[in-house]
């Protein structure tokens, strides 16, 4: 068990290859779950795997679950274009970061 204050959690948003569909999600490990997404069990109906949201575009680190499931909420809730800045002002050429984590 960790002790208080060394949790990391992760909100973050995923996109497709053409950057046409996003994705929001929470984890505490954002390595292990970015490979998830990339080869999910076999037939997922997940949206992901449907839509092929496999490239990490945008990613902040919380130490609190409770503060981490807000945020996603609120980002959730946003609109596309809200989205787009967010992702923009942390990633300007929208570069895939998988393979930076």
């Amino acid at each position: 068990m960790k002790t208080l204050g060394t949790h990391n959690y992760f909100v973050y948003i995923l996109t497709n290859k053409i950057k046409t569909v996003l994705y929001t999600g929470i984890t505490n490990n954002l390595k292990d779950r970015l490979l998830f997404h990339k080869n999910p069990l076999p037939f997922s109906k997940a949206f992901t795997s449907k839509y092929k949201c496999f490239y990490l575009v945008y990613y902040e680190l919380f130490f609190e679950i409770e503060t981490a499931i807000k945020r996603e909420k609120q980002i959730k809730g946003w609109s596309r274009a809200k989205k787009e800045v967010l992702i923009t002002s942390f990633n300007s050429s929208w570069k895939f970061l998988n393979d930076d984590i």
